[in-house]
């Protein structure tokens, strides 16, 4: 979506939602997974980072690629890889992204994050905590929400609005797995009360934040 002035100023996110299982215990566990890109056009061979000191000095906009990924419940966490976007690949006609060797379609994705304790200490920037997590998960995106006349492409064409949305998967069902701080989990189709969606443009809702992020 990211097309005419977005490219410079813009930023595109797919997110998953879901929960699932322990392995061993059976206990449920909230999970997210987003795909973000930001500022295209701007790539460089390193992931440019608008909250980094020296970027801001230098007074470079960012351009990156970034997984995001965690769990909520007890000891909530959030962990941030960041790539640059000539590291990202995904045609303009449907959703098959790479990111080196992890993908994103509609129907399957893949992927693995990490940071250690010595990179979240040296790298406020990332704003991360640290750990790994990796999935393997099927898509099976049940329910679409649409908002209708707003998102239409004449309105997209003319980036009308700060934000676009759109809830492909307001209902998703997942399968697969995923593993935290070597932690197995299972997802189960008709128990992982999964969501997916979209946004993109060129501002969120706090113009403050966006600023510093675009």
């Amino acid at each position: 979506m990211l097309k005419g002035p977005l490219v410079k100023q813009g930023y595109d996110w797919w997110w998953h939602s879901c929960t699932a299982y322990n392995k061993e215990t059976g206990e449920p566990r909230p999970f997210f997974i987003e795909y973000f890109v930001c500022n295209p056009d701007l790539a460089e061979d390193e992931p440019t980072l608008g909250q980094d000191s020296k970027n801001i000095e230098a007074g470079k906009r960012p351009s990156y690629c970034m997984l995001k990924v965690g769990a909520y419940g007890k000891d909530p966490k959030q962990i941030h890889n960041f790539y640059s976007m000539k590291d990202f690949e995904c045609p303009g006609d449907r959703l098959d992204i790479k990111i080196g060797e992890y993908s994103l379609t509609e129907t399957h994705m893949t992927g693995y994050c990490k940071v250690t304790e010595d990179e979240a200490h040296n790298h406020p920037e990332y704003m991360s905590d640290t750990g790994e997590m990796k999935w393997d998960l099927g898509i099976d995106k049940q329910i679409t929400f649409n908002v209708g006349y707003g998102a239409n492409s004449f309105f997209r064409k003319i980036n009308a609005f700060e934000m676009f949305w759109h809830a492909e998967g307001i209902k998703t069902q997942y399968s697969g797995t995923v593993e935290l701080d070597s932690v197995e989990y299972e997802v189960i189709p008709e128990k992982s009360f999964g969501y997916a969606d979209k946004n993109w443009g060129w501002r969120l809702y706090n113009p403050l934040v966006m600023d510093i992020l675009l």
